[in-house]
């Protein structure tokens, strides 16, 4: 018998955590203008749970009524963006890079192309920005890091009890 895949994820801050069971469906990147703003970002990747296989493990999003059809769960502490939900139907989006490993889950379309930032094709041939001579910068952000680690934790923040 198969193992069940599982994805776990949550927002920034690790107030709220989620897990889902089972493969996500329609694994895509949204391109339109409602998801540009509530990603803050150019476009948004988003996969469906299926609403029997998905439970919050830790707190709560809020929610934002993006539209009559659609509501869009987010952080209230931090501001990460979380899901993407249409209440009536058996499922609920969930945004892959909330995942604990978004690299987990390949988008396998682009929806809203019309919306799409009309350079993402030069992407690749833009520069690399060199790699810093000294980890100095890495390290003082890893020593002052207070974003939520990628996995399940019994309590958040360190040395706070469930």
């Amino acid at each position: 018998m198969s193992e069940v895949t599982k994805y776990t994820g949550g927002c920034q801050c690790g107030a709220v955590r989620y897990r889902a069971r089972g493969e996500l469906g329609y694994p895509h990147i949204c391109h339109c203008r409602m998801c540009q703003k509530a990603a803050g970002n150019y476009f948004l990747p988003l996969a469906a749970a299926k609403r029997q296989d998905f439970e919050l493990t830790r707190g709560g999003p809020k929610w934002f009524r993006s539209s009559d059809l659609v509501r869009r769960g987010f952080c209230g502490d931090c501001g990460t963006p979380l899901f993407y939900d249409i209440p009536e139907t058996d499922f609920i989006n969930i945004a892959l890079g909330s995942l604990d490993d978004p690299d987990a889950v390949k988008p396998v379309m682009q929806s809203n192309t019309g919306r799409k930032m009309s350079w993402f094709h030069a992407i690749d041939g833009l520069p690399l920005e060199p790699e810093p001579d000294t980890s100095e910068r890495e390290d003082t952000i890893a020593a002052s890091n207070h974003q939520h680690p990628d996995h399940d934790t019994k309590s958040w923040p360190p040395g706070e009890t469930p």
